[in-house]
């Protein structure tokens, strides 16, 4: 509550959930609206659109992160936030599948401009250490219910509305997240270390390369994306074509996996305070091979049922929930915090690098060659990330990469080193 207490922090945390809400909207909006266009050929058209937003995430984040300390940022947030919701308002118009890559190429842009202006924000408006964590923390809650709530939305609404009307929605959402960044105090930021933009942009990713806890991460990645792509893009396909089912039906198998998330992120706190972040995220990329395993069965036998496909789904959300809810601490125990926005920025663009690879596999090998050719390079994927991360990140490491790599901030305090044994 005191955290929630500071006024500015109380808005821009307001505009991030509304803005959260609205791209998850627009996501199961944006399925069905491939569906409406092409049909069997939906995987292709989403696989396309989703690519295109990771390339505009693997881009700009870096830029922007890079730029942010030059731009007056209340300004450039409500510019991102009234550009997105103007552009959803365009994507019930079009009529053609190239307007869906153009007004998503726009859409992206400017979502991967927001987030690391966002997170570079926060410890200037949230000032004492111990808050500021719980404000890293509360973003991460914001992102888990999100990913659960978004689809159960959307099942209600389109039990009453046509799928065309949630972009509507979200839209109003969109300038409602405008006004609320408008209404906040941001304060200047603070001049980088880097005299050079992109040298600041590197500088995260420097940092994960050189980091052994961090290059397990980035293994991580390409588990959560290789199984979090069969739900993302084939959802819509898989129970509208194989399980006959409708609109509603594919909000509601999205939010089974949203429900597995939720579970695991509500144990997992007190699980942490007991056992080792590598244990933690090691043991969710297990569970993610398992389910791509068990889904590539599925299809293979052709036993894909409701029960078999809701199960594999939970269980993919519970797997997703075990090895990104950690991250955020494994990031902050392995640099200062005047470096955080850079790691964080760098982790943004990783993680969205390895979707970049995994959405063409589920949209357009899952459209042209089946869901289990696509299902089962996927899984491959997963099995060779989870190997890697294992290899990368040692159970032991020989001292805190923070020592070695971590520039503090001037009044920051220092971080304790039994935090750091605990978050690796």
């Amino acid at each position: 509550m005191r955290l929630f207490a500071i006024r500015d922090y109380r808005r821009l945390f307001s505009a991030q959930v509304i803005a959260l809400f609205g791209t998850g909207l627009t996501t199961v909006a944006l399925g069905l609206l491939a569906y409406d266009l092409a049909g069997p050929r939906a995987g292709t058209v989403l696989g396309t659109a989703l690519t295109i937003k990771m390339v505009m995430y693997v881009l700009i984040a870096p830029l922007a992160a890079a730029y942010v300390d030059r731009l007056p940022r209340r300004t450039f947030l409500f510019g991102l936030d009234a550009i997105r919701g103007v552009v959803v308002l365009a994507l019930p118009l079009v009529t053609e599948v190239w307007h869906i890559y153009v007004l998503i190429g726009l859409l992206q842009a400017a979502s991967a401009a927001f987030t690391p202006t966002f997170q570079a924000v926060i410890p200037d408006i949230v000032t004492d250490e111990t808050d500021y964590t719980r404000a890293l923390s509360a973003s991460q809650v914001a992102s888990t219910m999100e990913s659960l709530l978004s689809p159960v939305l959307a099942a209600v609404a389109l039990t009453f509305l046509s799928f065309d009307r949630l972009f509507l929605g979200t839209s109003a959402g969109f300038l409602l997240s405008a006004l609320l960044v408008l209404s906040a105090r941001v304060p200047d930021a603070r001049p980088s270390t880097h005299t050079k933009a992109w040298d600041k942009a590197a500088a995260g990713i420097r940092t994960f390369l050189r980091t052994p806890r961090l290059r397990g991460i980035m293994a991580l990645n390409l588990v959560v994306a290789a199984a979090g792509s069969i739900v993302v893009v084939n959802t819509v396909n898989h129970v509208r074509d194989e399980l006959g089912g409708s609109q509603s039906d594919v909000a509601w198998m999205l939010a089974a996996s949203g429900t597995g998330t939720l579970l695991a992120a509500l144990v997992l706190p007190r699980v942490l305070d007991r056992i080792a972040a590598r244990t933690v995220m090691t043991t969710g990329a297990g569970v993610l091979v398992a389910a791509t395993t068990a889904a590539v069965t599925l299809t293979a036998a052709g036993l894909a049922t409701w029960t078999g496909t809701a199960i594999i789904w939970t269980a993919i959300g519970v797997g997703m929930a075990l090895i990104i809810t950690p991250t955020g601490k494994v990031l902050r125990a392995s640099v200062g915090r005047n470096a955080i926005p850079e790691a964080f920025a760098a982790q943004f663009s990783l993680s969205h690098l390895a979707w970049l690879i995994t959405y063409p596999v589920a949209g357009w090998l899952g459209t042209n060659g089946g869901f289990t050719l696509a299902w089962t390079v996927l899984a491959a994927l997963a099995v060779a990330g989870a190997i890697g991360a294992l290899l990368l990140w040692p159970r032991h490491e020989r001292r805190p990469a923070t020592t070695a790599l971590a520039t503090p901030a001037r009044h920051a305090p220092s971080t304790d080193r039994s935090t750091l044994t605990k978050a690796a």
